[in-house]
């Protein structure tokens, strides 16, 4: 009997650690599955004039190109991390990437702007299924200490270059060839990373999953929990993006943003009483993943929206050509990466909280910096220098959020806190963006000249910074102490 259990839960010891080849190609099929889902929060918006006038959308229709893709995400990433513990991540990951990438298809050939709103929004169905796995692919695939956190610094950067790296994508596919194809340059790479994956991911060892997990490990999904967070998490997606039309006081806004919030409510008096839950309020307990999770949705709020106003800043402002606005945040995308890489070295000697106290003040700086532009700035100042600030500080931020977040969570968890985490990213980047949008409309008034608009997006700046000020005092009282996060950086559960 004690042999049997032993023998089922090895898997979740990779035995294929001395095979660092075989391991790192796992980690690399992972990082590209969530380096997509990821670009495609943000690679459509230089493309929507062309879709306007390719498939006749109306501005709304226009919104929903984004909006679609985004709730979708957002309401549907717990249910598809809690997905990938009972049925396997390897099979999640591959249905996940399947949808997506079919999806992409039927958007870059759609016909009718009806027909790109589907797409888009099954396109999100499939990134929530997808994403949560990737995350748990990387923890599985390497034991506990720094290896595995080096490994979520990958998993980390690559993310975050997804985001960063949509403008420049966009305006590449879309000058040279057609807004199609920021949709079907998905189809070669998913169709690549799935082929790697059905031969990496294998049934037992590294980013495979263990005979118990594939047949469901005698599991079931909470179908009522399930149901209540996807439609609460969708709905309160749903509110935060009116915002952008109608504004937080309007029924359109408040009536959504209420009843998702009444919806969630209600989906944590169901999970404190059925006997399976989709979702554990025990994990709450544990001080790193409530606290972590928390500041990776406030963090999330500004890191977000900084990408969307400096492109705008450059384009609107400064008179950048979509393709040169890409071009000119180059630096920041591989400050991020780098970020995410420098992060786990300085975990193991400093503990993750300093380190993520650390990355939020080095990014407040940046928007403070940020914050100062004017009409005519000069590239280096406006634009490189703090860019360069803003996305170091957010690389190491966020991997010591992630890997808290993570750490120590039982293996029949793992697909739910990468979810959960996964979540409270894209839910904080929804919300950030919505509010630090409507902070720089107040402060513009309507104009439209360069003055206005760069006062706006000052605005929206100087708020980011305050945000990013908070989260370092949140973190510092928070998170667990400087010795529990360098245990954590070294292979040991923080308590």
């Amino acid at each position: 009997m004690v042999q049997a259990r032993s023998d089922a839960r090895q898997p979740l010891v990779p035995t294929t650690t001395a095979r660092p080849a075989r391991t790192w190609a796992v980690i690399l099929a992972a990082c590209a599955g969530q380096f997509l889902v990821v670009l495609d929060v943000s690679v459509v918006n230089v493309a929507l004039p062309s879709m306007r006038a390719d498939l006749g959308l109306t501005t709304t229709g226009l919104q929903w190109v984004l909006n679609a893709y985004s709730i979708a995400f957002a309401g549907f990433m717990l249910l598809g991390g809690r997905a990938a513990d009972i049925f396997g991540r390897k099979r999640m990951f591959l249905v996940g990437l399947g949808l997506f990438t079919a999806a992409s298809v039927a958007g870059g050939l759609a016909q009718e702007g009806w027909q790109l709103l589907v797409a888009r929004a099954v396109q999100g169905l499939g990134a929530a299924v997808l994403a949560p796995a990737t995350l748990t692919i990387v923890t599985a695939a390497v034991p506990p200490g720094p290896a595995r956190t080096r490994a979520i610094g990958t998993w980390t950067a690559v993310g975050a270059a997804g985001g960063a790296a949509g403008g420049l994508v966009g305006g590449v596919l879309t000058d040279l060839l057609s807004w199609r194809w920021v949709l079907l340059i998905n189809v070669p790479v998913g169709v690549l990373v799935l082929a790697g994956a059905t031969m990496w991911l294998t049934g037992g060892g590294t980013g495979g999953t263990s005979p118990a997990e594939g047949r469901g490990g005698g599991r079931r999904l909470d179908l009522p929990g399930a149901v209540l967070v996807t439609g609460g998490l969708a709905t309160v997606a749903y509110g935060i993006v009116q915002t952008e039309q109608a504004g937080w006081a309007a029924p359109a806004t408040l009536l959504p943003l209420l009843g998702g919030l009444a919806v969630l409510g209600a989906f944590v008096a169901v999970e404190a009483r059925t006997g399976v839950p989709l979702m554990p309020l025990k994990l709450f307990r544990s001080r790193a993943v409530s606290a972590a999770n928390v500041a990776m949705l406030v963090c999330g709020s500004a890191s977000f929206a900084m990408w969307f106003f400096m492109t705008v800043y450059a384009q609107n402002v400064l008179g950048y050509t979509p393709l040169q606005a890409g071009l000119a945040l180059i630096p920041s995308s591989v400050s991020v990466i780098v970020g995410s890489k420098l992060a786990p070295r300085l975990m193991v000697r400093a503990g993750g909280r300093n380190v993520a106290v650390i990355g939020a003040l080095v990014a407040a700086t940046g928007f403070g910096w940020q914050s100062t532009m004017t009409a005519d700035g000069t590239y280096a100042a406006s634009i490189l220098g703090p860019g360069i600030l803003m996305m170091v500080g957010v690389g190491l931020a966020a991997t010591p959020l992630a890997a808290l977040a993570t750490t120590g969570a039982a293996p029949g968890d793992a697909g739910l806190v990468s979810g959960l985490i996964n979540t409270s990213r894209t839910m904080g980047g929804a919300l950030g963006l919505a509010v630090l949008s409507t902070v720089a409309a107040a402060r513009t008034a309507g104009g439209t000249d360069p003055q206005a608009l760069t006062a706006g997006y000052a605005l929206a700046f100087r708020t980011g910074t305050g945000v990013l000020l908070a989260a370092a005092v949140l973190m510092l009282l928070w998170l667990p102490g400087a010795a529990a996060t360098k245990e954590s950086a070294q292979g040991t559960p923080p308590g």
